[in-house]
């Protein structure tokens, strides 16, 4: 298998290194017990036959039946204790891999759940008869050593079918290996496609782009098809020879054996032993041939999940820290969008104090959006800190900083569930807090008008909702009890002037409470509470300084509603910020 710089995969499959012994331990004596059924053909036929005994017959028999019971209670048991590796490996992994695929898509945009499904992948050959053939390989020549001592031609033609087995399936893993690989990346590929149009499926639809989509998804899929067609091909071939092989030598098995009768040197009994001794050795390869498709998309999984366990590391945890009041300090901050190396952000400092609103203006691509996701913590900044009450947000654990972090990001992206549980970030729902999130964004009314208030379903991706609706419900979410810093990126995007006029109440009620709010947008209407005003430019800092002061400097006075010297917007009049 491909090996990553760190096998993290691997370390944890050692933990269960006890149960896998259990496994090899239940498959000796399953293997031990499987020599059953040619010590009863012997008998039957040296024996029973030979003696005519009634009596022997039902003895033997009787014993081979209890034997054979054994033989499946301990089947079923090794088979429960992969079932239970599966469990395991899925309990300790599964939310690891989760946080990989879900920070890596921070990392990496565009980046799908296919880690998710390569994990499953793993656990299900774990749990899966696959297994079994590594478990029973070793006894391979144990077997092939008691048909060498019942008659050495038998021996020679049982290793010779058992080699020429082998060599298939070794013919099998070169004829196919890079063909299912490059299926299964294309595969992918073709998943991608589909994932991203569905993610857009109305402007594709809008603008007459889903022929053109369907095809290019096509032709990734197809690209899948032929791939996997070509390896299907191949190792139908090899499976076909190798029954063909197993036909063969079963009845070559059975013709020697006959000829050593003739010639008294084994017994017929020995005759059918050795036959079916050879089976019993020859199994394990037969079911490695079987199952080599399962195997190799197992192996690929296995290299693709821990090449992302070894390139997303897991979150390390810091010493918990006090609830923070809200400082945010930038200091000297470089920073470039996931996969660039381009910088947007350009050594940035401000430092805004806790309780204070700081309005963020500036064209479009000056890198107001990249500053509110450093600010979160959903980008890593190349050089330079973002701090939080003095702490480097990087040091923060982020299940402690996230509750006293509200983000109202431009995409807003709702979730399934009830508007409830969407406004209370999907944990336990404190309905007092929910409502209150709620008023203060001004959304409670609107709510209640929903088919079932707070408990109206909404669909994935808030589709059941207007942009209005959606955009007022992420501010409410933003504000679940009312955390210390608040960073509202294009809040009032896609509000009419109503929902304007109830953000900028809510904005004031934030100052209020003191509580350190980021308001970035690019319309003058809200900024009326805010305290000062931060004028940025390609990524850099241009003006900073007291509300009024900086709107006069950069904006015509009457697009400032409550600025000095600035007379109000015409009523129903969203007036654009128009930079000097």
């Amino acid at each position: 298998m491909i090996e990553a710089k760190t096998n993290e995969l691997r370390e944890v499959l050692k933990t269960f290194k006890k149960h896998f012994i259990w496994a090899g331990v239940f498959s000796l004596f399953i293997n031990l017990l499987l020599l059953t059924s040619p010590v009863y053909m012997l008998q039957i036929y040296d024996r029973v036959l030979a003696s005519r005994s009634i009596t022997t017959l039902v003895v033997i028999s009787v014993g081979a039946m209890i034997l054979f019971m054994v033989y499946s209670a301990l089947e079923t048991q090794r088979s429960r204790v992969l079932v239970r590796i599966g469990g395991l490996l899925d309990r300790t992994l599964s939310a690891r891999v989760f946080n990989a695929v879900f920070k890596g898509a921070l990392q990496r945009p565009g980046m799908t759940g296919q880690a998710v499904r390569d994990l499953d992948t793993v656990r299900e050959f774990l749990t899966g008869q696959g297994l079994f053939a590594f478990f029973d390989a070793p006894w391979l020549p144990i077997y092939l050593l008691a048909v060498f001592l019942i008659h050495p031609l038998l021996g020679v033609v049982s290793t010779v079918g058992g080699l020429m087995l082998f060599a298939l399936a070794v013919f099998q893993e070169l004829a196919t290996r890079k063909t299912l690989t490059d299926a299964s990346v294309a595969g992918v590929n073709a998943s991608r496609t589909l994932d991203n149009s569905l993610r857009n499926a109305e402007a594709i639809a809008a603008m007459g782009m889903t022929p053109a989509m369907l095809t290019r998804w096509q032709q990734r899929r197809q690209q899948t098809l032929v791939l996997q067609a070509v390896a299907s091909d191949r190792a139908g071939v090899i499976i076909a020879i190798s029954k063909f092989i197993r036909i063969a030598l079963q009845t070559a098995m059975l013709g020697f054996g006959a000829y050593l009768v003739i010639h008294n040197e084994i017994t017929g009994g020995l005759m059918i032993a050795s036959s079916i001794m050879m089976g019993k050795a020859l199994a394990p390869i037969e079911m490695a041939v079987a199952t080599w498709k399962q195997f190799l998309a197992a192996r690929n999984s296995y290299s693709r999940l821990n090449a992302v366990l070894a390139a997303v590391r897991a979150d390390e945890r810091h010493m918990e820290l006090p609830a923070p009041t809200g400082v945010l300090e930038l200091e000297r901050v470089i920073a470039a969008p996931p996969m660039s190396n381009i910088p947007v952000i350009k050594g940035l400092s401000f430092r805004v104090a806790a309780g204070d609103v700081l309005g963020v203006i500036g064209p479009s691509a000056a890198g107001k959006s990249s500053l509110a996701r450093l600010i979160v913590g959903v980008w890593n900044a190349h050089s330079g800190v973002v701090r939080i009450d003095g702490s480097d947000i990087q040091t923060w654990n982020k299940d402690q900083l996230g509750p006293h972090i509200g983000y109202l990001p431009q995409d807003i992206e709702l979730f399934e569930g009830t508007v409830a549980e969407n406004i209370a970030r999907f944990g336990t729902v404190d309905p007092e807090a929910v409502i209150e999130a709620a008023r203060l964004a001004g959304v409670h009314d609107m709510i209640l008008q929903l088919q079932q208030g707070y408990d109206t379903m909404i669909g994935a991706g808030g589709a059941t909702l207007s942009g209005g609706q959606r955009q007022r419900i992420g501010l409410a979410r933003a504000l679940y009890k009312l955390p210390a810093l608040i960073v509202l990126d294009e809040p009032n995007s896609n509000l009419d002037r109503d929902g304007e006029a109830a953000l900028a109440r809510t904005i004031a009620q934030l100052k209020e409470h003191k509580r350190t709010t980021l308001v970035i947008t690019h319309r003058p209407n809200i900024l009326a509470s805010v305290d000062h005003i931060m004028v940025m430019n390609s990524g850099l800092v241009e003006s900073f300084g007291p509300r009024d002061e900086v709107l006069g400097k950069y904006l015509r006075p009457q697009a400032v509603p409550g600025g000095a010297a600035a007379a109000a917007p015409a009523a129903g009049q969203n007036s654009p910020i128009s930079m000097v």
